[in-house]
């Protein structure tokens, strides 16, 4: 490393608030604040609203379409699993059409986005699995039946 691209990381890290030269080599840094504008209680959610942001998180779900699919994500059986936890994390499994899908790299961030809006959610966190890999025999009647599959 040069003198000056050392002089150009040296001013880029003074700019990080609570990392100093006697840190930045593996010793714990400063604690940062961290502020939580989601909007959403602190406290855990209870039964009636589990009920009523698992409604409203279908819904969101239910927005979301594959681009070549004229169906929902929901009723093609693309999410696997979603789990509200104590702190109001909302934590989503889901899958793919195809390991090869073009929006691969854009759906779970409409997933995220879609989610994100729900009433009580403090955040959301989407996790691509292919295990186990899907299959048309995930999807709804609902979606078979739009897609003449029954």
């Amino acid at each position: 490393m040069t003198d000056r691209q050392r002089q150009a990381e040296e001013m880029a890290n003074a700019q990080i608030p609570g990392l100093t030269s006697e840190n930045e080599n593996g010793t714990v840094a400063a604690k940062r604040d961290v502020l939580d504008v989601s909007g959403a209680p602190t406290t855990p959610p209870t039964d009636a609203e589990i009920a009523r942001i698992t409604t409203d998180v279908i819904d969101q779900l239910k927005s979301v379409y594959d681009p070549e699919i004229p169906v929902d994500i929901y009723e093609l059986g693309l999410i696997y699993k979603v789990e509200l936890e104590d702190d109001r994390l909302l934590r989503v499994d889901m899958t793919l059409t195809a390991p090869g899908c073009p929006v691969a790299g854009e759906m779970p961030i409409w997933v995220r986005d879609a989610c994100a809006i729900v009433d009580g959610v403090r955040d959301v966190d989407v996790q691509m699995t292919f295990d186990p890999p899907w299959t048309p025999d995930r999807m709804s009647e609902e979606a078979k039946l739009e897609l003449n599959m029954l």
